[in-house]
């Protein structure tokens, strides 16, 4: 698809090992510094295989691997890294990567997904929601959440990070759907199940920065920018020499998730934190493909963003000078309803405390647009009170709002069984998409 700010794409196809048939698949990976490439196969038989550079920097090399050949990239003689775009990390983020057949089998050719207005969100974590931790075994608890009344299910980030078990919010492979939770085939499976039901899914994609540990990117390419910081290190280059390449592997990476996955929406992290100002942001065109994808796959598609900024460029039409993004997580709406239930004054719930700013958070979802912050100690925010409720969503919990407090407790802990049903009393009859955090329908305390 060509972007109306580009005269041309200018890569192809994707990078990571992609399947043509017959047995046959095209490696491809960029390293512009490196003089050459070897693609090492591992097994199931040993050998390696040079791969040819084009004019972009980009190795490739039509190998006969089928399906579960495992694999890596070796760029010297003791440095050789698993595949940056693996779609598959059977044996963890320091192991070999393995090719994936695109080849599934899927019921859902009649599944055109949702209109974002009809969304009821359930946040889950798919390590914990089940003792087997798996994508498969959430599938037998699909009509329980669908007769609760949930619409769709957004799963915690599951690129593949390092261990068995994790928060998922420092994977460093963004392709790979996480082993232990059953690879690309479970999470398939378990879409495939949503949609039968009735479902959509969304999935939370983490592009402002990737985990420590496996973290093998630098070592290719300049993926990574020493210009700014994240609170987790060094951003991502969507902005710098080299960067129309990082733009495209993270775009390709979400046109992954929705193409072959069948992903309805992607829950984009903490878009603040993504240092990008060229003139046609990441944010801008990664809507753009997005939405021109869905209009090929002919299905609803949705992005979604995480932002502390209260800017409402993200979510307004391109011709208002917006990113378009299709919604926003309300952080106003949820500080505001738990300044009114609780008496927490700590960080950045020293601005809160009102009943008026419930009253706003209501309806305008920015409480501050465009007036002064105590806590960050300057003015914050701009007016969006015009936008439309679906883009925005409500919720009094969510795994932020409980996971990174110090003892990890809920409002279950804090508030009494009416004050708690008042909480959701407000989430539900707001004007917002409403979201449940995963156990908040019973009062979990874990």
């Amino acid at each position: 698809m060509t972007s109306p700010h580009s005269s041309h794409r200018l890569v192809d196809l994707p990078t990571g090992a992609l399947q043509v048939g017959d047995g046959r698949t095209l490696f491809r990976v960029w390293s512009p510094d490196a003089d050459a490439v070897e693609l090492h196969i591992v097994s199931p038989l040993d050998s390696l295989v040079r791969l040819e550079k084009n004019e972009d920097g980009y190795h490739e090399a039509l190998v006969d691997a089928p399906a579960g050949t495992r694999y890596k990239f070796r760029l010297s003689a003791d440095r050789e890294f698993p595949d940056p775009a693996s779609r598959f990390q059977p044996e963890g983020v320091h192991g070999p990567s393995e090719v994936v057949s695109h080849a599934r089998s899927w019921s859902d050719d009649e599944w055109k997904g949702i209109a974002l207005r009809d969304y009821v969100f359930y946040e889950l974590h798919v390590g914990t929601f089940t003792p087997e931790g798996t994508f498969e075994s959430i599938i037998p608890h699909l009509r329980t959440l669908k007769d609760l009344g949930v619409t769709a299910i957004e799963l915690m980030p599951v690129a593949q990070f390092p261990g068995a078990r994790n928060w998922g919010y420092d994977g460093v492979f963004a392709y790979a759907a996480q082993n232990t939770y059953g690879g690309p085939e479970g999470l398939a499976k378990l879409v495939d199940a949503c949609h039968r039901e009735g479902l959509a899914v969304v999935l939370d994609v983490v592009y402002n920065h990737l985990g420590p540990e496996g973290n093998y990117l630098g070592a290719f390419a300049p993926y990574f920018t020493d210009r700014y910081k994240t609170p987790w290190g060094d951003a991502l280059n969507f902005d710098g020499a080299g960067s129309d390449h990082v733009r495209r592997f993270f775009i390709e990476n979400a046109l992954y998730w929705v193409t072959e996955l069948h992903i309805d929406a992607l829950r984009l992290d903490a878009v603040h934190a993504i240092a990008d100002q060229s003139a046609y942001p990441f944010l801008h065109q990664l809507s753009d493909e997005v939405h021109q994808r869905a209009k090929e796959l002919g299905r609803q598609i949705h992005l979604i963003a995480e932002s502390d900024l209260n800017d409402p460029k993200l979510i307004r039409p391109a011709g208002m000078g917006g990113f378009d993004l299709d919604s926003q997580w309300s952080d106003d709406f949820h500080h505001a309803l738990r300044g009114v239930l609780t008496d927490e004054r700590s960080g950045y719930y020293e601005d809160f405390g009102a009943l008026d700013q419930l009253a706003t958070a209501m309806t305008d979802a920015y409480v501050f647009a465009n007036i002064y912050s105590g806590h960050r100690g300057r003015h914050h925010g701009a007016p969006a009170g015009d936008l439309d409720g679906s883009k925005f969503l409500a919720y009094s919990q969510n795994h932020d709002q409980v996971g990174n407090r110090m003892h990890g407790d809920r409002l279950t802990t804090q508030l009494s069984f009416e004050e708690l049903k008042l909480a959701a009393a407000t989430v539900i009859l707001s004007r917002y998409l409403p979201m449940l955090f995963m156990g908040e329908e019973y009062g979990e305390t874990n």
